[in-house]
């Protein structure tokens, strides 16, 4: 039988490269370690989480030069690329981004009135180059990875974000893409991306935004780094949703598995030892915070493993929060300053 065209198989010369050859790059960074230049990041939440907000608040930031949250390292004004199909420009994108202190002048839309962009579309790195633009927000990333991909096909969802891959590091840009997650919400924070699991690889960073347990405070949500391939996973972020945008509160000692298991119904028989543990945190921070190394100490030295300290700090409730270079435990119904 003869091979039709498409499965003739086309010799390619062998070519290598040693490892001596090639010179070593360090990242750079948008916002460490949470979104790099050159590279493409994912932040996936709930609907009605804040996703858009926190980053029509980092735009805001960025747009006019000022130091990202939990960093003292200003910047100069960068041009920001802001595409969504969720949200009109203006009477809610530039409203928002208004309210939360942006300079207008460097927000930038791309016209899809004739033609709606997608991944491989060449008028991204047309305006990144020709505006110079340091960040590019695509949301959410159903309305942009294209209509005639299928997001649970790895195949065509790995060949797409290859376009974006490319020009993210052919221009510098960083490109951050909003989405939504599925509703599996028993797993791995990482495998919530919506579609094929290549899309989560395709991703150098993955943040997830999720709603604390304090029903006192329904506003409050955390953004936790699911992935980190380039730098140390980052430090939990305490924020609230507002009307103007989003209040930034404190950094957190907290895993993105811990961040969703706290929403996440308990079940099983109590254990005698996670409980006791329990009784003694409460005890113990009572009267107000602690740093977390002397807590750890006295835990350890009343008999408990770390594991059972780590299980019942949860159960407890109890806020990691950082000052300085050190970290703090409290009880959530705690009088806690918001820095």
């Amino acid at each position: 039988m003869m091979k039709m065209e498409n499965e003739i198989n086309v010799t390619v010369p062998l070519e290598v490269v040693k490892a001596s050859e090639i010179e070593p790059k360090e990242v750079k960074w948008l916002w460490y370690p949470y979104i790099p230049f050159g590279k493409v990041t994912l932040l996936q939440g709930d609907p009605g989480d804040g996703k858009s907000k926190l980053m029509l608040s980092i735009a805001a930031l960025l747009s006019k030069g000022e130091a990202l949250p939990f960093t003292d390292e200003e910047v100069e004004p960068m041009t920001i690329i802001y595409q969504t199909t969720e949200d009109d420009a203006d009477d809610t994108v530039v409203p928002r981004f208004n309210s939360a202190g942006g300079n207008g002048e460097n927000l930038i839309f791309i016209k899809e009135d004739e033609k709606s962009l997608s991944f491989g579309d060449n008028r991204i790195a047309e305006a990144i180059e020709k505006y110079h633009a340091k960040l590019l927000i695509l949301d959410p990333m159903s309305s942009y990875i294209g209509e005639n991909c299928s997001m649970n096909n790895a195949n065509e969802t790995r060949a797409e974000f290859n376009h974006l891959i490319a020009v993210a590091k052919n221009t510098g840009c960083a490109i951050v893409i909003i989405a939504h997650m599925n509703k599996m919400r028993d797993t791995n924070p990482l495998y919530r991306t919506n579609g094929s699991i290549d899309i989560a690889g395709a991703a150098r960073s993955i943040l997830a935004i999720t709603r604390t347990p304090n029903k006192e405070a329904p506003a409050e949500r955390y953004m936790v780094q699911v992935k980190s391939n380039l730098a140390p996973t980052g430090s939990a972020i305490l924020f609230e949703v507002a009307e103007k945008g989003v209040d930034f509160i404190s950094e957190m000692e907290m895993t993105a598995e811990e961040a969703f298991q706290s929403l996440a119904p308990k079940m099983g028989r109590p254990n005698d030892k996670e409980i006791k543990a329990k009784e003694f945190l409460l005890e113990m921070l009572k009267d107000g915070e602690m740093l977390s190394s002397d807590c750890e100490e006295r835990l350890e030295a009343a008999g408990f493993k770390k594991s059972t300290i780590k299980k019942a700090k949860k159960k407890a409730g109890v806020i990691s929060r950082k000052r300085g270079f050190l970290w703090y435990w409290s009880l959530p119904m705690g009088d806690i300053p918001r820095e």
